[in-house]
């Protein structure tokens, strides 16, 4: 992790941007605005799990409202939409829609801290050189951890209308573990109001939906008494699983860039206990008690081993 630390700050300051209007973290800040506000729309590539994925992407903004939309160009055919911070799934071949409640709105695109200042102790914000990406000039930001609990990141950022073009995440070997593409994009092109077909297919399907409501941690019997400095709890949700009417509980913490979410639910025949990892997913599993505790996340092995381990009961 140090080596590739070292790598990418040094390919960053040798292909800095000569111009010094702006430094790392303002480019972020102009970012998240940018994509929040802006109406714009293309078609986006993720690259995740050894697969690949092209959808096409729709973004509003009206009326204070935030509505994000992406659509599957290929098979199974599905529809996912964000209304500031409520979710639904069309799965357009069986007609079902699945719908999520959670207190935080948070883009399909890239995961971005609100406020990138709070966390100079954990990374480090460089401007580096500029690309070519979906025809559009881009600015390239390096996000680089100051510690082995995080991964890497670059931002291709447009400058034009400051919306990232191009996402990368890196693994502790310095290798790429996703990526997001726009191939193409339109900014302020788009019509931002629903057309009566989507609205009507939005009504017939409203009846198929789960939603779930958030709660307050500290009224939980978990205590999370150790967790990675920067991150901080988003959110904690209760479930109850429909078939087997087991409950699983849900605390997700966040520094803005990396999630790591923690699960807990009654042990069962069999305990799962240790590391696993799919592909830059890492996840740790332990036993407190009658209680089976997983930590999850896009994040290095320790990461998920220091959190899980930092839960007790009160």
């Amino acid at each position: 992790m140090r080596f590739l630390f070292v790598f990418l700050l040094f390919v960053s300051y040798a292909f800095a941007n000569d111009d010094p209007a702006l430094n790392g973290q303002q480019w972020l800040e102009n970012v998240n605005h940018a994509m929040k506000t802006l109406d714009y729309h293309g078609t986006v590539v993720f690259m995740k799990h050894g697969q690949v994925d092209t959808m096409h992407y729709q973004h509003t903004f009206e009326n204070g409202v935030e509505t994000e939309r992406l659509t599957s160009l290929n098979s199974p055919l599905r529809e996912v939409t964000r209304q500031s911070n409520e979710i639904s799934c069309l799965y357009k071949e069986s007609k079902q829609k699945v719908e999520t409640q959670h207190p935080i709105d948070r883009s399909f695109i890239v995961n971005l801290p609100l406020k990138p200042e709070r966390l100079h102790d954990e990374y480090l914000f460089a401007v580096a050189g500029q690309e070519m990406i979906a025809m559009r000039p881009a600015q390239i930001i390096a996000v680089l951890p100051k510690d082995d609990l995080r991964y890497a990141r670059k931002l291709w950022i447009d400058t034009a209308s400051l919306l990232p073009l191009k996402v990368e995440v890196y693994g502790q070997d310095g290798k790429v573990l996703e990526q997001v593409l726009f191939t193409d994009l339109n900014v302020d092109l788009i019509n931002t109001h629903a057309d009566a077909d989507q609205m009507a297919a939005d009504e017939e399907h409203k009846h198929h939906q789960h939603v779930s409501q958030a709660e307050a941690f500290e009224k939980s019997p978990f205590e999370l008494k150790v967790w990675p400095a920067g991150f901080e709890k988003v959110f904690f949700i209760r479930n109850t699983m429909q078939k087997s009417k087991k409950t699983v509980d849900h605390l997700l913490i966040s520094d803005g860039f990396s999630s790591v979410s923690v699960y807990f639910e009654a042990k069962g025949e069999k305990n799962i206990e240790g590391l696993r990892t799919l592909g830059p997913v890492n996840s740790y599993s332990r036993v407190i008690d009658d209680l089976q505790i997983t930590a999850l996340g896009e994040v290095p092995v320790q990461t998920v081993e220091l959190v899980a381990k930092g839960v007790s009961l009160r």
